[in-house]
Parts: structure tokens; C-alpha cells; sequence
């Protein structure tokens, strides 16, 4: 048995790729993207004429209407190969907005139930702002359910999880690059790898942390930089795994054991903790006093909306 699918007896797989000719070959439950993705994939020559087709029909509509239009071609395209859901991430510069993220989320769902596709297929995908919690929290006391992103830090997860979100995704490869940076020269790969890895440690404690206090919201790792931190999370409810990687893991006859364990993490003696809707100041300095997850949001946010804009430009050429 191949290293792919020893994981998916443990995790749910998921495809991290707005290339939805790729999905076949790998068989994921579900798949995400985000606008990096989105503008990876349009300016392939095997998606052009889908990028021109949607802005042909809706020619004359405000540019971030044709926008959304794209992602959710993108997501019905994805939809067609995959048995589960699509990810599809409200615009970046809306990240601090609480009712513009919550107007956009309601638009991309009535886009895709327009197209036949109902509305428990589609994850709403909001960067992790206070303000994107809170957008997230009505919008899924309204049935939308909702994918946390750009997660870095643990009052981020503990929010989303009081906010009754469906899914976070907490990012692992990013963790690492910050961490590794940080360290410089002293850093050594060996000693930081496997159960060792700071992105594999953080989402380790938001799991065990979700599953002692019975939060329903799904845990998703994200953002791998190699198979180890995938092997090290197996276990984990769902892994969201770019194209290469997947590959990678599907090449592999190694060993791949349950690394994360619902039931163990049940029986730990873990300490309560809060950042509900009223405990808004005590969030903002928890995570102001994350450095690795307060400059890595911000700067996640910063470069999606920098690809924004260029999904942007290449639409109105």
C-alpha cells in the first residue's frame, strides 16, 4: 500500500489546486483553492478559454462580480470531479470587514446554487481576522458553512471553534518557514522535523485541543512544505495536499502509522480556554503576542490580495 492511501484510512484527503485537471489521478475527497491558485491555473493555456468564456458573458458587470464569477466556474469545474466539497475564499481585501466578508460569502453561495449546486458543497473560505470570525458566525447560523484560513496562532482556532465554524484550516509549511528563518544558520532540519515541526506541533494542540473539548469544527492541515509534516498529522480530520506532494505520497511503499488519535487526545488533561464573540481585546493581544502568527496573517492577507489584483488585471485585459 502506497503512502496515500495508508493516510486516507486515517484522513480525509484533500486537493490543494484550482488545476482541476489534475484531481482525477488522485481521487480527493474534497478540494481547496485560493486566489494564488485561481491565478496559477488561468494563466495556463488549457484554462484561457475558460477565463475568456466568463468574461465574454458577463461583459459590463462590476470587475469583483466577474471575479467571483471565475472562482465559481473554477469550483463547479472541481465539483464535477470530486465527491465533497469546494473551498472558495472571499477577497482577501475584505479581511477586516465584517459585513462586506459576510454580502460577498451570501453572493458566491447564490452564484453556485444558480448552477445547480447545492449549498452544502461549497466552503466559504474567510481568512482568520477577528472580523472574519465574527462574518463567519452568522454566516453559518445561516446553513453557510465556513473554511477559516491563514490559521497561525491557537486563540485563532479556540475563536473559530467557540464560533461554531465547520472547518479550519491551520497552516503547517508556513509556521515552518517563519520558525526556520527565524532560527537562521542554528536551525537544524532534523531535530525540527516529524512530531518536532513547529507547523505539525500547532496543529497537534489545536486537535487535541478540539477533541478533548468536543468541538465539532473540522481540523484541516494546510500549507505542506514535505511528506514528513504530512506523515506527522495523519490522523488528523482532513490534510489539504498540493498536487506534487500528493504524487510524492502516492510514489512512497514507507510505513505511514496514525500519528493524531481523537480518542487519546480525549483522555489528556488540557486546560480550558476562551476567546468568545464578547472577549474581542483578549483575542487581539493573544494574538498580538504571537509574533510567527501576527506577521504571518498579515502577510498571507498581503499576498492574496497582491494576487487579487492580478486576477483583477488579467480580467479586464
Amino acid at each position: 500500500m502506497n503512502q496515500l492511501d495508508s493516510l486516507r484510512q486515517f484522513t480525509a484527503v484533500v486537493a490543494d489546486t484550482g488545476d482541476f485537471r489534475q484531481l482525477a489521478q488522485f481521487q480527493p475527497q474534497d478540494a481547496t483553492t485560493n486566489p494564488s491558485l485561481i491565478l496559477k491555473a488561468v494563466q495556463k493555456p488549457e484554462y484561457a478559454p475558460l477565463l475568456a468564456q466568463t468574461v465574454a458573458a458577463h461583459r459590463g458587470r462590476p470587475l469583483d462580480e466577474v471575479a467571483d464569477r471565475l472562482l465559481v466556474r473554477f469550483g463547479c469545474e472541481i465539483l464535477a470531479l470530486i465527491p465533497g466539497r469546494v473551498s472558495t475564499e472571499v477577497d482577501a481585501r475584505l479581511s477586516f470587514d465584517e459585513n462586506a466578508t459576510y454580502t460577498r460569502a451570501e453572493r458566491l453561495i447564490e452564484l453556485y446554487q444558480a448552477e445547480g449546486v447545492p449549498v452544502e458543497r461549497v466552503l466559504i473560505k474567510i481568512a482568520a481576522t477577528w472580523e472574519g470570525i465574527r462574518a463567519a458566525e452568522r454566516l453559518q447560523r445561516r446553513g453557510i458553512n465556513c473554511n477559516l484560513t491563514l490559521l497561525f496562532a491557537f486563540c485563532q482556532a479556540v475563536a473559530c471553534g467557540q464560533a461554531k465554524v465547520r472547518l479550519i484550516s491551520p497552516f503547517v509549511g508556513r509556521i515552518y518557514d517563519w520558525h526556520k528563518a527565524r532560527a537562521g544558520s542554528a536551525w537544524d532540519e532534523a531535530a525540527h522535523a516529524g512530531a518536532n515541526d513547529p507547523g505539525v506541533q500547532s496543529v497537534t494542540r489545536i486537535f487535541n485541543h478540539y477533541k478533548r473539548f468536543g468541538i465539532a469544527t473540522e481540523v484541516m492541515g494546510a500549507s505542506f512544505r514535505n511528506t514528513g509534516q504530512i506523515a506527522a498529522l495523519a490522523g488528523c480530520d482532513l490534510l489539504t495536499i498540493s498536487p506534487d506532494l500528493l504524487a510524492q505520497l502516492a510514489e512512497s511503499r514507507a510505513p505511514l502509522p496514525r500519528a493524531l488519535d481523537a480518542e487519546a487526545a480525549r483522555q489528556l488533561d488540557l486546560p480550558a480556554a476562551s476567546f468568545g464573540a464578547d472577549e474581542e481585546a483578549a483575542f487581539r493581544f493573544a494574538l498580538n503576542e504571537d509574533a510567527m502568527a501576527t506577521e504571518k496573517l498579515a502577510e498571507g492577507i498581503r499576498a492574496f490580495v497582491a494576487d487579487a489584483k492580478k486576477l483583477d488585471a488579467l480580467l479586464q485585459q
